[in-house]
């Protein structure tokens, strides 16, 4: 997957204002892979008349006070301070777009308590909901740039128990092990592993939900990558999706978001009215034009897109989430770093090309 990338029911935005009410009142009483290249090819290049059609329908573009948590020690943030030190003062304040935002958590490596515990701390002290991605499913990225992964059955559902018993009664958003079930509907996932990823994905939405404020999302790819949302109705259904609060988008991709919010009504109609959520982390003025090759490993001339909220004027869609992470890379492509890897020039011309 690019990037490091290493869970429905009722609406997100009153579930959100229970759960920030719920901490508010505690504290008051006690204190991004790459994969395959059909995958990732381009929609073709939207205009800025079109991305800007978007928020004249009306769109929020939603400030830092928002219902998630914003990380103040991420790469962007420590980026900013480097900058501001060195007298790049320009180049801090466009920065600021990425670090004064929210951004989703992927716990990495063995252990996932460390980073979880470290998020839902600081979350529980500004009063916000902390997102997370879990990224550990054996055989991930079909062996590509993020492959990896637990490496058994075993140990990957000792790894989501340890996730989910970190999160605790936290409020929190966790999108599921993104391109798992895509890889599973293009086949890119060997068919003798199929029965195992099904079984391990409806024991981590079965795990996760145990936690009393905690939404998952299951991935399910981009319409770039699986054009016909039937062919992941019944891989989404085989993995557990009723059980979920619903489907995840466009995670470390860059379809705009009428085009991703048109494949995700559909794919929800035969999902029983399931509801999603959209990353609009890079998607400000949609995917590189042309079928270029790896169009989506650190394409040129790329922006940020709607900064995250839950106000999104559809009653299906959730929350525009940034889930991968703006300004690391997706890998060795294009003179990337290894994917994962901050990489400052391009969270910089993303954050200068965005409109908001």
């Amino acid at each position: 997957m690019s990037g490091r990338r290493p869970h429905r029911s009722y609406s997100l935005t009153a579930a959100f204002t229970a759960a920030v009410t719920t901490v508010l009142a505690l504290t008051a009483a006690a204190c991004s892979s790459s994969s395959s290249d059909s995958r990732r090819a381009s929609a073709g290049e939207q205009t800025a008349t079109a991305v800007q059609g978007e928020a004249a329908r009306g769109e929020t573009v939603p400030t830092a006070g928002g219902p998630f948590w914003i990380d103040p020690e991420s790469d962007a943030a420590r980026q900013v301070r480097q900058w501001e030190k060195e007298g790049r003062a320009d180049d801090a304040k466009a920065l600021r777009r990425i670090s004064e935002r929210a951004v989703a958590e992927w716990p990495a490596g063995d252990d996932p308590v460390p980073e979880i515990s470290r998020a839902v701390r600081g979350a529980a002290a500004d009063k916000r909901t902390a997102v997370f991605v879990a990224y550990n499913i054996p055989h991930r990225d079909c062996g590509l740039y993020s492959a990896g992964g637990a490496h058994d059955a075993a140990y990957y559902r000792e790894w989501i128990d340890a996730f989910a018993d970190a999160i605790g009664d936290a409020p929190a958003i966790v999108i599921l092990e993104p391109d798992a079930v895509p890889h599973l509907a293009d086949g890119c996932t060997p068919a003798q592993h199929h029965a195992e990823r099904y079984e391990l994905l409806a024991h981590a939405i079965s795990r996760l939900k145990r936690q009393p404020k905690t939404k998952v999302y299951l991935d399910a790819g981009n319409p770039a990558w699986i054009s016909d949302p039937a062919r992941l109705a019944e891989p989404l259904k085989r993995a557990g999706i009723e059980a979920a609060d619903g489907f995840s988008l466009n995670v470390s991709n860059f379809q705009t978001n009428d085009t991703v919010k048109t494949f995700g009504t559909r794919l929800s109609g035969l999902l029983g009215d399931a509801h999603f959520t959209v990353d609009t982390s890079r998607n400000g003025v949609g995917p590189l034009s042309g079928d270029r090759d790896e169009a989506w490993c650190n394409p040129p001339g790329r922006a940020l897109g709607t900064p995250p909220t839950t106000n999104t004027g559809n009653e299906l869609l959730d929350a525009y989430l940034w889930i991968k992470r703006p300004g690391e890379s997706d890998g060795p492509c294009r003179g990337g770093p290894t994917a994962g890897t901050w990489w400052p020039d391009y969270a910089l011309g993303l954050a200068r090309k965005a409109r908001a």
